[in-house]
């Protein structure tokens, strides 16, 4: 009886949605077997390697590369500083460059890479060592956030006493014309 009440409920779905009862039960199969994140769960649940998240405590600089509609890596690498705060990559850019003008055209995923591997652009070349470092893919937003920017520029403080005291002030006064904008780049897989 209870196998007969299910295949009931399946087909009167299958039925509601236009679908034939087989294609119907195969999609909800696979529906059951994606992960979280493919179902319109929370990315928050998706946790980093350990030894990735100790390095995001202790690194200076993450490379980020805006991904393109097609998934493709932009042509556009650079090292930041960043914040590792409530889980996530915090950074404050100028409106001018590729990553906020990614994130504001809608390409809201990015690579990024976490250590220190020198400056990316180089007088001769292209330094592509940071690429040998440990990397996730991210969700990336725009955030208005003055208490998020408070508690960035404060660990910048700690992390970069000896350059922060210039670059402060224009931080702050950039966000304030909004010149500037937050970036929180929220991890959903690693590699």
């Amino acid at each position: 009886m209870r196998a007969r009440s299910s295949r009931a409920r399946a087909s009167s779905a299958a039925a509601a949605t236009g679908l034939d009862r087989r294609s119907f039960l195969l999609g909800l199969g696979a529906l059951l077997l994606l992960p979280g994140r493919a179902r319109g769960e929370a990315a928050a649940s998706w946790t980093l390697p350990e030894a990735t998240e100790e390095l995001l405590r202790s690194s200076p600089y993450v490379y980020v590369s805006p991904l393109r509609a097609d998934g493709a890596e932009s042509r556009c690498h650079g090292e930041v500083w960043y914040g590792w705060l409530d889980g996530a990559v915090v950074l404050t850019t100028s409106t001018g460059t590729w990553k906020a003008r990614a994130v504001a055209r809608g390409l809201d995923r990015a690579r990024l890479w976490v250590g220190d591997y020198g400056r990316w652009k180089r007088f001769l070349g292209r330094n592509e060592a940071f690429r040998a470092g440990p990397s996730f893919v991210a969700r990336a937003g725009l955030v208005d956030d003055p208490a998020l920017l408070d508690r960035l520029l404060a660990l910048y403080r700690e992390k970069y006493p000896a350059e922060i005291g210039r670059w402060e002030p224009r931080m702050r006064s950039g966000h304030a014309s909004r010149d500037r904008v937050l970036i929180r780049y929220q991890p959903l897989a690693a590699r």
